[in-house]
Formats: C-alpha cells, sequence, structure tokens
C-alpha cells in the first residue's frame, strides 16, 4: 500500500515560508519566497490519497480522480460545511479566484464537504446548498469525512492546495487568507507551466442548476408579519429579493432581484445579496441584507430603500460604536425591532457571533453607555464561537446566532436567540443583559457537538442547527423552527404539536396545522 502524506508532514514547511511573508514588504519579494518555496517542496514530493470510490458528486458528468481528471491541474480543495458562516465567508473568495484562473489555464477548485450535523451528509441536502450558495465547481459528498480524516484536517473552512500530481503545497486554515490564496494559485500555476506540467483539458463540469426549472420562491431566510395590516414581508433569499404580501398571497412589492447586487435608490432599481432576515411594521420593511454585509430599510409608502448599517464590506470589528453607514458589520442574519429607552433595531450578527443594536432614536442598552439615533453597536457576545452564559453580556459566547424573537413584557423581557451552531435556544434580558440557556446544548461551553433530536427539559433537550423562532405573547410560547430536525417545536413543552406548512403558489397563502 502506498504511503501518503498529511498535513502535518507540510506544516513544518510551509511555517517557514508564512514567517518569512510576514516580514516581506513588497510583492515581489513576496513572490519571490513563494517561488522559492515551490522548488523546496516539490523535493518532499508530498502526495496525497485520492478520493475514495463511490462517493457523490455533483457539478460535474461523474466522479473525479486527483490521478485521472485532475492530473495535471492545480487543485484547490475546500474542506466545508454548508452550515458553517466561515465556510460561507469564503466562497466570495474562491468565486474570485475561479474568474481570475479556468480550468483551461489549469486550476479546479473542489468542494469536499466534510458534514458537521447528520442532516448535512444527505445529498439532497447538499445539493440544496450549492444551488442556495451558487457554487459552480465540482463538489464531492464525503459524507463520513475520509479525506478530512486521512489528511488530518481539523477545522472548517480549510484550503488546501495541491500540485498537479496531486502533491501537497500549501493549506490555508480558516476565513480571511484572500491575499495568500491568490499569491499561492497564481505562483503555483506559473511554477508548474514553465515545468510544462499544466494541462488544458475539461474535467466535465455540469451544473445541477441547469437542469431545474424556475421556481416562484427560492429558498426563503425569513418571514414576518404586520400585526396591524396582516401583510407578509418575506425574504426570498435565492432570487436576492424581499415580497411584502397580503393576507390573501397577492404580491404587492417585490423587490430586488433575480440577481445580487447592491444599490439604494426606488423599489425597482434596488438590489439586495441574499437577504435572510425581515421585520415589518406599518410600511417599513428592515431587512438584513446578509452577503452585502447591511441592513436596509424599506420605505413602502415613499418607495425607497436605504442603507440603515455596514459599508458593503464584511466587518471584523466586535465592538462597534460608529453612525450606522460606517459601521462595518458581518453577515447579520435576522432583525427585530424592539426597545432600549428608544426604538433600536436588534441584529443577529452571525458572521461574528453577536448582537447588535442599531439606535433609531437615541437610547441606551442595559450595562452600557448612552447612544445616539443611528448608533450601530454591539449588545452581547464576546465575538468567540462558544456556548456560554454570562450575566456580563460581553462575556457570553454565541456561536452563529441565526433567529431573534422579542418577548417584550414581563416576566420575559428579552430576545430570544436562536444558536444555530450550539444547536440552543437562548435568551438575552432586555433589563439587565444577561444571557442564558433556556434549551439544547450541554453546559461545556467549548462543546458545539451537543446536537440530537431529544424531547426533555433544558440540555437533555437536543436540537440540530435551528434557525428561526417565534414568540406567541398571547399564550407565552415560544416556537422554534429546529431546522435539520425538520421540526416546528414549541420549546416550553418540546413536544411538537404543529407543523406550519407555507405555500405561495400563484397568490394563495395556506395555513394548515396538524396535531402530532
Amino acid at each position: 500500500m502506498a504511503s501518503y502524506c498529511k498535513l502535518s508532514d507540510l506544516f513544518p514547511i510551509q511555517s517557514q515560508l508564512d514567517h518569512a511573508l510576514e516580514d516581506a514588504t513588497t510583492q515581489e519579494e513576496k513572490e519571490n519566497l513563494v517561488h522559492q518555496y515551490l522548488h523546496k517542496i516539490d523535493e518532499n514530493y508530498l502526495i496525497i490519497p485520492d478520493f475514495e470510490e463511490g462517493l457523490e458528486w455533483l457539478n460535474t458528468d461523474g466522479p473525479l480522480s486527483l490521478r485521472k481528471e485532475l492530473s495535471g491541474k492545480v487543485v484547490v480543495l475546500d474542506f466545508f460545511t454548508y452550515c458553517c458562516i466561515n465556510c460561507m465567508h469564503l466562497l466570495p473568495d474562491l468565486h474570485q479566484l475561479e474568474q481570475s484562473y479556468t480550468i483551461e489555464d489549469g486550476l479546479v477548485v473542489v468542494g469536499v464537504h466534510s458534514a458537521k450535523f447528520p442532516n448535512e451528509k444527505v445529498l439532497q441536502n447538499v445539493r440544496s446548498a450549492v444551488l442556495r450558495y451558487d457554487i459552480t465547481h465540482p463538489v464531492v459528498n464525503d459524507r463520513d469525512a475520509c479525506l478530512w480524516q486521512e489528511l488530518e484536517v481539523s477545522c472548517w473552512p480549510t484550503l488546501v492546495l495541491l500540485g498537479p500530481r496531486g502533491n501537497l503545497l500549501f493549506s490555508l486554515v480558516g476565513e480571511g487568507h484572500r491575499e495568500q490564496l491568490f499569491l499561492f494559485t497564481a505562483a503555483a500555476l506559473k511554477h508548474y507551466r514553465e515545468q510544462g506540467l499544466l494541462k488544458h483539458h475539461d474535467v466535465g463540469i455540469k451544473l445541477y442548476r441547469d437542469s431545474l426549472p424556475p421556481s416562484i420562491l427560492s429558498f426563503p431566510g425569513k418571514i414576518a408579519m404586520d400585526p396591524s395590516s396582516k401583510r407578509l414581508a418575506i425574504a426570498d433569499t435565492g432570487h436576492h429579493r424581499v415580497l411584502v404580501v397580503s393576507n390573501t398571497g397577492q404580491v404587492l412589492h417585490s423587490i430586488g432581484g433575480p440577481s445580487s447586487g447592491r444599490r439604494d435608490g426606488n423599489l425597482f432599481e434596488a438590489q439586495f445579496s441574499s437577504p435572510q432576515g425581515v421585520f415589518i411594521k406599518g410600511d417599513t420593511v428592515y431587512v438584513a441584507d446578509t452577503e452585502n454585509h447591511l441592513v436596509r430599510k424599506i420605505n413602502l409608502s415613499e418607495g425607497k430603500v436605504s442603507t440603515l448599517a455596514g459599508t458593503g464590506v464584511q466587518g471584523t470589528d466586535k465592538e462597534g460604536g460608529a453612525l450606522g453607514p460606517q459601521q462595518p458589520i458581518s453577515s447579520p442574519w435576522d432583525v427585530t425591532l424592539g426597545n432600549a429607552g428608544g426604538d433600536v433595531l436588534w441584529i443577529a450578527m452571525a458572521g461574528t457571533h453577536q448582537i447588535w443594536a442599531l439606535f433609531l432614536e437615541d437610547g441606551k442598552l442595559p450595562k452600557g453607555s448612552d447612544s445616539k439615533k443611528g448608533t450601530c453597536v454591539r449588545f452581547a457576545g464576546s465575538g468567540n464561537e462558544e456556548n456560554r452564559n454570562n450575566v456580563y453580556p460581553h462575556k457570553a459566547g454565541l456561536a452563529q446566532p441565526s433567529g431573534l424573537a422579542l418577548a417584550p413584557t414581563e416576566p420575559w423581557e428579552c430576545l430570544f436567540i436562536t444558536d444555530s451552531e450550539s444547536s440552543t435556544i437562548r435568551s438575552l434580558s432586555l433589563k439587565d443583559g444577561a444571557v442564558k440557556h433556556v434549551v439544547g446544548g450541554e453546559r461545556d461551553p467549548l462543546n458545539l457537538f451537543a446536537f440530537g433530536d431529544i424531547d426533555g427539559k433544558g440540555i437533555d433537550a437536543k436540537l440540530q442547527h435551528p434557525l428561526g423562532v417565534s414568540w406567541d405573547e398571547g399564550s407565552s410560547l415560544l416556537y422554534v423552527a429546529d431546522s435539520y430536525n425538520h421540526k416546528v417545536i414549541n420549546v416550553f413543552t418540546i413536544y411538537i404539536y404543529i407543523y406550519i406548512y407555507i405555500y405561495i403558489y400563484l397568490g394563495l397563502v395556506q395555513l394548515h396545522k396538524k396535531n402530532c
């Protein structure tokens, strides 16, 4: 049996390059360092194992092999799992890379889907994710994470760059490495082109999306209802638009779409990019414009869309405090309107694992200082991806918060949060800022793998990547979209008693209820 290499064999060699690049001051110096490194790494000839036979492939005519179809190519392996916000943040970098270098140029990107959750091992769910994220390169469903284990990959996302013989070149762990990714890829293509080792053949790309008929909705993320008019706002995420419909299903407004973009202005020219969260009150719709890293406002009476927060570029700031349009933010996933001495828009900031506040009027956060109208600032979450509860909101740890529900009255006075990556429901007090556990997960704040499908109380109950939450004030019940278990649950009894099917088809909205 052949002896193959792991990432641990690469790290000692690449670490020397990484340190040298930190000290380099010019682009030419960096390129020379990488060129020298490639000559050195070729001498070590670190070969990795091929993909297992019998795996399910997407966006190709058939299975790909490092020894056959991908031989003669520089290959970027993207080890990802489709729930992961960091993996989502990496996709624009890969898309830009594929626009810069084609398969004929010698570059092939391959997504190696290595699931975290059981639900993510199912081919149909991976296929949906490929469509939802508009992934156009080959993706293999490595449901048992065989290659992940053989290479000893340790976290999502991880990029592994291979030479034309399936040989290890570089590894990049986590997001935020666009400069290195482009530097390494360009250098590798040049290096192996000069050696005559690159091949220009096709690899049989066949996009799954091209076989599908058009649909009225495409992966709608959230839905909200105005209690006065009963109008619904729908984030039609895959179509990059927001719909406002009547309570009989008549489409009243369609804003944005069909392609992604970033533009304020009238309702007919405005553009969004994969909006997820919506909140509607009267003639105002607030939108979490997720992939634009913006919070937007749709004024239906004036027929205008404006930006309330964000710069349009993914931010890394975990404190905030600037006025909204000057404050960089990261992947807002949901929004809801509340009060903190004045109107405030609460934001589930999935990209930094926090809850933020956008002050629509002057106000003050619990255990915080006064904030002027327009200020966008962190409310809770350290920014560390954890399941950590704490009476001090800035010391609590959240893990990709994805849904918000306001329970404004006593004895609750809190925000309920679907904390998707910890598979928990948390509460955030609007009186003192304390972050508390409601249901799911476990006591270890660093264990983000305590998921399942179990009824019970507190940590005895198990959820799987919940994404939505809704508070029924009249009956004091909390409903949760336990997304990866494909259920709607009542958190306080934990017994499933209602499935809600929402069909929006040719202007018809029907709600069907069934006891289970």
